[in-house]
């Protein structure tokens, strides 16, 4: 289960950083509440996980996830770069991921 909730995390994770942006400066009341939410959920099931997958671990894939959720969903949302090598970089980070997942005993 630890693995199943470490990616409910980080699902929640690129949710609060994409609504961040839409926030304002936590100047607009729903965007705010938003991503205030999205943000205690995300920091739930991270709780959750690392009941049983080590530390590091969970806290390098929850926020390699959120990266590489925050990097596809600002060049969906706000026409941010797509060049190649910003892509390789988020190849290796999604590289990293799978790594962590198959040396893991836990979950």
């Amino acid at each position: 289960m630890g693995w199943t909730y470490l990616c409910i995390a980080g699902v929640f994770e690129v949710a609060w950083v994409i609504g961040l942006r839409y926030t304002a400066g936590f100047s607009k009341l729903l965007p705010s509440a938003f991503t205030a939410l999205t943000m205690g959920v995300s920091i739930y099931f991270l709780s959750q996980a690392v009941k049983t997958l080590p530390v590091g671990t969970a806290y390098a894939v929850w926020t390699g996830i959120g990266a590489v959720g925050a990097v596809i969903f600002g060049m969906i949302l706000f026409a941010e770069s797509r060049d190649a090598l910003r892509l390789a970089c988020i190849g290796l980070i999604i590289a990293g991921i799978i790594g962590l997942r198959l040396v893991s005993n836990n979950g």
